[in-house]
């Protein structure tokens, strides 16, 4: 009987048998999956073998169901969890150095924390070790309050990660083109083009930059491996190393498009309220970015939901982007997400339809 073999084209488009919601994260040496009833993160320990940790659920209610607030609210509570993950896959990858990888992830990823959380990751690794010699007490307090309040940290983390993604993406542009505005008498959506041309230039420029980051790679190589795995789930096939191989590294529900997404409809919603003072600007500007994430969530998941020319065409920028943020994955790191999966796979059929 003649093989069916996958189709490298199938990415999760019209031509796979089944959408799902299961997604996951890029970690260190491993991924985070996410299914309708379980999170379970799969990470290669430096004697090859697979560690499997199943993760709590968070369960949305009120306002995290409300449409254009749950986009805001879920992607915040995302950041939370994904900033545990990757401390934890450091911890169990045994990385003697993993502060870079971890902040490039962690902005990058799906999803966009910053420095602050490899920082709060270095100090978790400090009081793994004991204190180091010298330090003042004020350092060895804060030390013990957050080894006590690992939560509060990783809550602080992502609140800091999101002020730096809004400061540099969001706030920063609009500080320039209104700086330009002083030599050149332009209009409101001429300035708001120029801001958001700005603001993808940066996005683009950020990416640039981490992807000289010789750790990074690694990690780009595994989030290519969550695709791989989920397009062969979605067509149905056997979850095996060489039918994964066969699909395309590029998703069109992968998580890259949403700050995309953002950067485009944060152009029409501010162009309509208008041109203000500079600080005006910022405070409107800080003010709607839940509005616009939000906006962006429903857009991503209506995108994910139907095929046709419009819904490909909002796709399609997050899938060019993924040749910056994804690479071709070894057959070790197909089997990671394989396991990772696999964790997660609902034991109702069909819940975990799109």
């Amino acid at each position: 009987m003649k093989k069916n073999k996958p189709d490298p084209r199938n990415n999760g488009s019209a031509s796979c048998k089944r959408k799902t919601t299961i997604g996951g994260q890029a970690l260190i040496q491993g991924l985070m999956m996410i299914g309708p009833e379980k999170k379970a993160m799969a990470v290669r320990r430096p004697d090859g073998s697979i560690v499997i940790e199943e993760m709590p659920m968070t369960r949305f209610t009120g306002a995290a169901n409300w449409l254009f607030l749950r986009g805001g609210i879920r992607l915040f509570r995302q950041l939370v969890s994904g900033t545990k993950a990757l401390l934890r896959s450091a911890e169990l990858a045994e990385e003697s150095d993993t502060q870079g990888e971890t902040a490039a992830v962690a902005t990058t990823a799906a999803l966009s924390l910053n420095a602050d959380s490899a920082a709060g990751g270095e100090a978790l690794h400090e009081q793994s070790t004991g204190p180091a010699k010298g330090k003042n007490r004020v350092s060895q307090a804060l030390d013990r309050f957050f080894s006590s309040h690992t939560e509060l940290m990783l809550t602080g983390s992502a609140a800091l990660g999101i002020l730096f993604s809004v400061a540099l993406f969001i706030l920063l542009p609009n500080l320039l083109v209104s700086f330009v505005r002083q030599w050149l008498n332009m209009g409101v959506i001429a300035s708001n083009l120029l801001e958001g041309l700005i603001r993808i230039m940066l996005f683009v420029g950020y990416l640039a930059l981490a992807n000289r980051m010789q750790d990074i790679k690694r990690v780009w190589m595994y989030h290519g491996a969550e695709h791989k795995v989920i397009a062969c789930y979605e067509a149905e096939q056997p979850m095996t190393v060489e039918n994964a191989k066969g699909y395309s590294r590029f998703h069109p529900r992968c998580g890259t498009a949403f700050m995309f997404l953002v950067i485009i409809i944060s152009i029409i919603v501010f162009s309509l309220v208008g041109w203000w003072g500079r600080w005006i600007n910022l405070l409107i500007r800080f003010a709607l970015v839940p509005l616009v994430a939000g906006i962006a969530y429903e857009i991503i998941r209506l995108a994910g939901r139907y095929d046709n020319w419009l819904t490909r065409a909002v796709s399609r920028p997050g899938l060019w982007l993924q040749r910056m943020t994804t690479a071709e994955p070894d057959s070790g790191m197909l089997e990671v997400a394989i396991a990772a999966l696999e964790a997660v796979k609902p034991t109702r059929a069909g819940s975990d339809r799109w």
